[in-house]
């Protein structure tokens, strides 16, 4: 497939391939609704709301959604039997994607961990922003800015096998992957630094593929060619970044929403590491970064269902 460099692109490509079927857990709430309901409207997604059926006719009513588009599931339990209940559509295979609706994240992954009929695959769940930032002609892909709070490097190893594969799906053959850290030189006071090295050298000898692998960088050097240039670094990475693999949530979750606040962008989110895709968007989430992430889940489903 071609090589998906915007969110605008995306969101053609899901159009093209879709619709896929989510399962929204707790889905009354109005603005996870308004994201359905406009994937829904773009011919990317159908979905089946899972939750108190009367509430959630309340909100669509007062949204004026009709529900006839959709697969209501009424489930009147704790937040615990709604999310088993939309995890369970999932792993069944009546449903392709995963979204949190208005549940808390705890009792949400407590679904997807679950034992029995969750969509644990053994390996590490993590999240990913993919932005599209206004002057560069591609997509970056920031991980994990959101669930591993300080990932040694067996995590970082999965983080980023999690992350090649989403880049995959966009149609990047090879993705160019940028250990960050403060610096670009190895520093044995600054543990992510050696880490970086090992991953580096991990890939060097096949043991992390599909993706070249390099680091440590600064910011600087793993997205700007000129800056990479002027310290002298030679790199197939150094400039030309696709995916960043941040340090850790700290450092991950600042940079990612200076990236919102700051530039001119779009931006989606995605959990992976899961039998299927996870749409877990926060409130704060405008309504085009909802539907993004839903473009985003369904071009992750079908290249995991090839």
């Amino acid at each position: 497939m071609k090589q998906i460099k915007s969110l605008v692109e995306l969101l053609a490509y899901a159009k093209e391939v879709g619709p896929k079927k989510i399962s929204v857990a707790l889905a009354e709430d109005p603005e996870v609704l308004e994201a359905v309901e406009n994937a829904r409207k773009e011919g990317i997604a159908e979905a089946f709301l899972v939750g108190n059926a009367d509430k959630l006719k309340e909100v669509a009513d007062s949204m004026g959604v009709d529900l006839s588009n959709y697969e209501v599931v009424d489930v009147k339990g704790s937040q615990n039997e709604v999310s088993l209940e939309a995890v369970k559509l999932v792993s069944s295979g009546k449903a392709d994607i995963l979204m949190k609706g208005m549940i808390s994240t705890a009792n949400f992954l407590r679904g997807v961990l679950n034992k029995e009929v969750g969509l644990r695959t053994g390996g590490t769940l993590s999240h990913v922003y993919i932005h599209q930032v206004e002057g560069y002609d591609r997509l970056f892909f920031v991980c994990d800015p959101a669930f591993n709070m300080y990932p040694d490097l067996p995590t970082k190893v999965n983080i980023i096998n999690n992350t090649v594969q989403l880049a995959h799906a966009f149609g990047i053959e090879m993705p160019k992957v940028a250990v960050l850290a403060a610096v670009e030189v190895v520093n044995p006071d600054m543990p992510c630094t050696l880490d970086a090295a090992a991953l580096s050298q991990m890939n060097r000898r096949k043991q992390i593929k599909g993706c070249i692998v390099d680091g440590p960088f600064a910011l600087d050097n793993a997205i700007s060619e000129e800056s990479a240039k002027h310290k002298g670094i030679v790199s197939e990475v150094a400039g030309k970044a696709d995916i960043l693999l941040v340090p850790d949530i700290e450092a991950g979750n600042m940079m990612a929403k200076a990236i919102v606040y700051f530039s001119n962008n779009k931006t989606a989110g995605l959990v992976l590491g899961a039998k299927a895709p996870v749409v877990l968007t926060s409130r704060s989430d405008t309504p085009e970064t909802k539907l993004l992430s839903i473009a985003s889940a369904v071009a992750l489903s079908v290249y995991q269902n090839k």
